[in-house]
């Protein structure tokens, strides 16, 4: 029987039972006693199609301050990947659990709340964003949250992420869901689009102001394409990177002021030892990076910010291409963690060198709220039904997806719905 409460869903019909096939919903607010979810276990690490597996697994018991979410669909993000793989660490070695459900970003339904939540009800259409933390100490109160010893992300160094029929997240995770998007869009974008926001806005006093010049890596990908989008709403000039000419038009068309194509030179990877023939030869590339900068911005104006997330085949360009007292600011290493870079360039010219790592509540509703304003587009590229989810994976690990953001269907039947009567009427019958 359908929850007796007023949650703005019309009644309908469904059976009670304790599994529930993919698509298939129960009763408004009736938790089943298990779940399908896709399992990692650490015996199986390795690529993700096959280190994920289906398996039915409990469903989540929830405490006080906690929220089960029916999962409508999630987003794929390379901590998935990470996840699958085991490297750089295993999510076992942190939270201990036997099995490791993936997945940082979902749209859903609050489908039951702890007894103290009083923001949520039963009912609420919502995204998830992934930091999690215990709320009881300084940086929580009063800092930065971002900086607490309990900071973890949900998906990745918890093992109840999105990848499943319910997920588990701490009432604090929820935000509204534009309604404007269908599902898959509003599941595609929160980890990227706040990570993004962080890096940008974060860091006082190299948050961006109007009139910049910002060089993103990865111009075409999730973090870069709300990375201009972004830059382009504050004021500032985006010089976009990219790996393939045929991503250029997509990246202008978020508002770059200018694209490179990174294979026009030839100065990545790992720094060759200072004053060396291979560094000058090495400079001499990244010389002629710089230009390509100064082509757009105009001669001699390097750019204040360098959004950083490759890693260790761009880094030490990065590092030389940032103007004096300018910021390079990084959240990942998608092509390697060993990061170097000419140490006299950072020191001589006072650069600064900041990580940054997804967002507290505050920055990710900020950002959210620019979502629910119609003011960013959420760059959805591919969506995949359950099934693909390993292959969702796949193509991301070797980075042969579209430009944009990835979707995969949960337990919305099919793509371009943006009700839950719409998944009612569209879904298998009971």
């Amino acid at each position: 029987m359908a929850l007796d409460v007023n949650t703005g869903i019309a009644p309908y019909d469904a059976p009670e039972k304790d599994l529930y096939e993919i698509g298939e919903m129960p009763p408004l607010g009736y938790v089943p006693k298990n779940m399908y979810a896709w399992s990692i276990r650490r015996e199986r690490h390795g690529e993700p199609d096959k280190s994920f597996q289906v398996e039915v697994v409990p469903t989540w018991e929830i405490d006080s301050h906690e929220v089960l979410v029916l999962v409508m669909a999630a987003g794929v993000n390379y901590n998935g990947v990470w996840a699958g793989l085991g490297v750089p660490i295993s999510p076992f070695d942190g939270h201990k659990q036997p099995y490791h459900i993936a997945g940082s970003d979902a749209s859903g339904i609050v489908w039951k709340v702890g007894d103290k939540v009083k923001s949520w009800k039963v009912g609420d259409e919502v995204v998830i964003h992934c930091n999690q933390d215990d709320g009881d100490d300084e940086e929580c109160n009063g800092g930065d949250p971002m900086f607490s010893p309990s900071q973890r992300i949900w998906g990745y160094e918890t093992h109840d992420g999105s990848f499943a029929q319910f997920t588990r997240v701490q009432a604090q995770q929820l935000m509204r869901r534009p309604k404007h998007l269908t599902w898959e869009e509003s599941a595609c974008y929160t980890l990227t689009l706040a990570t993004a926001y962080r890096m940008l806005f974060g860091h006082e006093p190299h948050d961006l102001k109007p009139g910049q010049n910002v060089l993103v890596w990865g111009a075409s990908g999730g973090l870069g394409s709300y990375a201009i989008q972004l830059i382009n709403a504050a004021g500032a000039n985006a010089i976009g990177v990219i790996s393939e000419e045929d991503k250029r038009e997509f990246v202008m068309g978020l508002g770059a002021k200018g694209v490179i194509n990174r294979k026009d030179f030839k100065c990545w990877g790992q720094l060759p030892k200072v004053n060396s023939p291979e560094y000058n030869d090495w400079l001499k590339e990244a010389r002629k990076f710089g230009k390509a900068i100064w082509d757009i911005t105009g001669k001699g104006v390097n750019v204040d910010m360098v959004f950083e997330h490759p890693g260790e085949a761009t880094f030490p360009v990065s590092a030389l291409v940032v103007k004096k007292g300018g910021m390079v600011v990084i959240c990942a290493g998608t092509s390697g963690f060993n990061c170097t870079f000419d140490v006299r360039y950072m020191w001589m010219h006072q650069k600064r060198l900041q990580g940054s790592h997804f967002a507290h509540l505050k920055q990710a509703a900020s950002a959210n709220r620019m979502m629910l304003e119609r003011r960013l587009d959420p760059c959805m590229s591919e969506v995949f039904p359950w099934d693909e989810i390993p292959q969702a994976h796949m193509k991301m690990m070797r980075n042969e997806h579209k430009p944009g953001n990835m979707a995969v269907l949960v337990q919305v039947p099919r793509t371009g719905l943006r009700t839950f009567e719409d998944a009612l009427e569209a879904g298998p019958k009971a």
